[in-house]
């Protein structure tokens, strides 16, 4: 028991560091009366909707909580199982709050420093994304930690295979909860963020003419509270219940690979190894006064490869201290979760930066109109999946062998497992990497506004392009990581229904399995349809809202007067909060309804079929929004023509087509695989027993 102070240990060095942050970042110059005004329009934008989104997630929490409350008195579900929910969906809600607020005092800071130093602005903007980073997995692992100490406690008088049994299911439902908590912030933030940068676009650069960000521009704000709320917000919640649901999916399989609770509490020691390393790589970011496109992303790259080296170098000793030499093996399956993060980050920026091919020749593309743009952004897309797809089937295969599935297929799977919390143990880091790309949005967006020297807006601007990079690179790993995290989810499901005495049939000639698997493959369309569609509908409300503006407000292109932001504000958080329900809901409700249908064996097919579909899916629609964003950028630098030329023009139309893509269908199929399978696994019992076929 005493190795569980060390995440405690880990997680108090961890807020003291955040405190101490959070406190620097105050420090810095808040720049002139201009700036701190437009900073504070976006940040009560972002507090608005947040507010009103938790409002809405609370009621849908609520009935959830009292569904499971029934479930538990009819005892298919563990006694502290409902308030476990609410914690996971409660610390969810407070990372996001925490490093949303974060990032809305440093983006006018951000600026300020560009005026002085590259590096400062950079330091400052990486420090706002570490906040979100650290407190993102200091909270899901005190979550977790809490409980785990706290029902040790409560049924310390069990056996311990029951005392785990009833640990694991607890614990699923605080992942159920962080899931559903991340869906409506994904969804929702996405939404908006959206409507609001598709609606700004089409009329602000396509038909008026001028420039991102422009003051006039009516939706210029909504723009920017909707990088905060859906790319800080929504990411931060997204990777939270990712690195929640991998820990909590590998301790269920401990208990039937038969490691007993040293292989519970391996997953917890690896993610607090995971977070003492990443406070290290924090200070190895920073760059020159003169730094290049490339120096900075090897100033980022630099802090993230050196966090996964101290993490490979420090699990050793945490697996030989908990597990023994005879389980090496699980050491050398957490390596390959670990490399498996690396490559796909890789391989994103390969596809999505514009220092590669792929975004050039989209480019290039641009020459010929609107068509051609759309259909080279999209084609490499699609290409892109075949490196990720192949990393993860030979991360599983190595993991599952390495950890000795050979010789017993539950240490097999609980190598997946262990997997996935590798590959997400450098969270602390790559999600600072990811959360920073909207800080320097938001900075160049405010120096635009504020009409700051050229100097200001070049220095921004270049950390916006890096932004994008690590953005598209952040959403890729999120997508990886997802993938595993579902792949260890939908072992422990079968290991649950095995602990509950179930039986399952897992033939390609059961037709139950085979129409669950069509049923999977087919949900993530259907459910980037609405996404996109609801996007669709937000900026059409923008466009026009912005066109009435434009043409009552007298002297408003001109710059004599003001835009009425606060409008465009209001309709989308209205719009976003609406149009996310139904999506999110069916997503909630189709695992039980396809379980009680199609029996166990169908819910499996539909989890598998998901996860076969949405992860190829989330991964072409992510990396093609992000080429067309990148592409359109490298236009906007001189190359083609420039900004404003024809070539521009077709980019900006493959940049809002790729905006609904990359920032709100394809992140949040990553949340739909894995909210479907903790889903299945909490209602197991439920429907095991309602089931038409026993």
């Amino acid at each position: 028991m005493g190795l569980i102070l060390f995440p405690f240990l880990i997680i108090f060095i961890t807020f003291i560091f955040i405190i101490f942050l959070i406190a620097w970042i105050k420090r810095q110059d808040e720049g002139d009366l201009q700036m701190k005004k437009v900073a504070a329009a976006v940040r009560e934008g972002s507090k608005a909707f947040l507010k009103r989104e938790y409002k809405t997630v609370a009621i849908c929490a609520l009935s959830v909580f009292l569904i499971l409350i029934l479930l538990s008195l009819k005892k298919f579900l563990p006694l502290y199982a409902p308030l476990a929910f609410i914690t996971g969906t409660f610390f969810s809600a407070l990372a996001g709050f925490i490093g949303m607020n974060v990032a809305t005092i440093s983006s006018n800071r951000m600026t300020q420093a560009a005026k002085k130093s590259l590096n400062r602005s950079l330091r400052i903007g990486f420090s706002s994304g570490s906040v979100m980073g650290l407190i993102v997995v200091s909270l899901a692992l005190l979550n977790i930690s809490a409980w785990y100490v706290f029902l040790q406690w409560v049924y310390r008088f069990l056996e311990a295979n029951e005392r785990m049994f009833n640990i694991a299911s607890t614990l699923f439902c605080a992942g159920m909860g962080a899931s559903a908590q991340a869906l409506f912030a994904r969804v929702g933030g996405g939404i908006y963020t959206k409507g609001a940068d598709v609606g700004a676009d089409l009329v602000g650069k396509v038909e008026a003419g001028i420039p991102e960000d422009d003051p006039r521009n009516p939706a210029t704000i909504a723009d920017n509270v909707g990088d905060n709320v859906g790319d800080i917000a929504g990411m931060g919640a997204d990777l939270y219940e990712s690195y929640l649901d991998s820990i909590v999916a590998t301790m269920a399989l401990a208990l039937a690979a038969g490691l007993s609770f040293p292989g519970m509490i391996l997953p917890i020691l690896i993610a607090a190894t995971g977070i003492s390393a990443s406070l290290i790589g924090f200070f190895l970011v920073r760059t020159k006064e003169d730094a290049t496109q490339a120096s900075l992303l090897a100033a980022i790259r630099r802090g993230v490869y050196i966090t996964g080296i101290l993490i490979a170098g420090l699990s050793l000793p945490v697996v030989l201290k908990t597990l023994g030499a005879q389980y090496l093996g699980i050491y050398w399956a957490i390596l390959s979760g670990l490399i498996a993060g690396n490559l796909i980050g890789f391989f994103t920026e390969y596809f999505t930066s514009e220092n590669y091919p792929p975004t050039k020749l989209v480019a290039a593309s641009s020459q010929t109109g609107p068509a051609t743009v759309i259909l080279e952004g999209y084609s490499w897309g699609m290409n892109s999946t075949l490196l990720p797809v192949i990393t993860i089937a030979i991360a599983t295969l190595a993991s599952f062998y390495l950890a000795g599935g050979s010789k017993d297929i539950f240490l097999g799977l609980y190598g997946i497992g262990i997997a996935a919390v590798g590959m997400l143990s450098t969270l602390g880091i790559t999600l600072a990497t990811d959360s920073y790309g909207p800080v320097a949005d938001n900075a160049g967006g405010n120096a635009e506004m504020t009409h700051q020297p050229s100097i200001v807006r070049e220095r921004t601007d270049s950390l916006d392009a890096l932004g994008n990079t690590t953005a598209a690179t952040g959403k890729g790993f999120a997508i990886g990581s997802a993938a595993l995290t579902a792949l260890a989810l939908i072992a422990a499901y079968r290991s649950q229904i095995l602990q509950y005495g179930g039986k399952i049939e897992l033939s390609l000639m059961n037709p139950r399995l085979m129409a669950g698997l069509l049923i999977g493959a087919m949900y993530p369309f259907f459910f980037s349809s609405l996404a996109i569609r609801a996007v669709g509908r937000t900026a059409q409300k923008i466009v026009l809202e912005v066109r009435r503006q434009f043409k009552e407000i007298v002297g408003l292109l001109e710059g004599r007067a003001k835009p009425e932001y606060a409008r465009a504000v209001d309709i989308c958080t209205v719009s976003a909060l609406r149009e996310m329900m139904l999506p999110s809901l069916i997503t909630i409700a189709t695992p039980i309804i396809v379980g009680i249908f199609l029996g166990l064996e169908g819910a499996i097919g539909l989890l598998v079929g998901a996860l076969s579909c949405g992860f190829a899916m989330a991964i072409t629609l992510a990396n093609s929004g992000a080429i067309w964003d990148n592409s359109k950028k490298y236009i906007e630098k001189g190359n083609f023509g420039g900004k404003g030329s024809a070539a521009h023009k077709a980019a900006v139309i493959g940049d809002t087509v790729g905006d609904p893509f990359k920032d709100t269908a394809g992140p949040s199929l990553n949340i739909l695989i894995k909210l479907m399978s903790i889903i299945s696994i909490v209602f197991a019992s439920f429907i095991m027993r309602y089931t038409l076929f026993k």
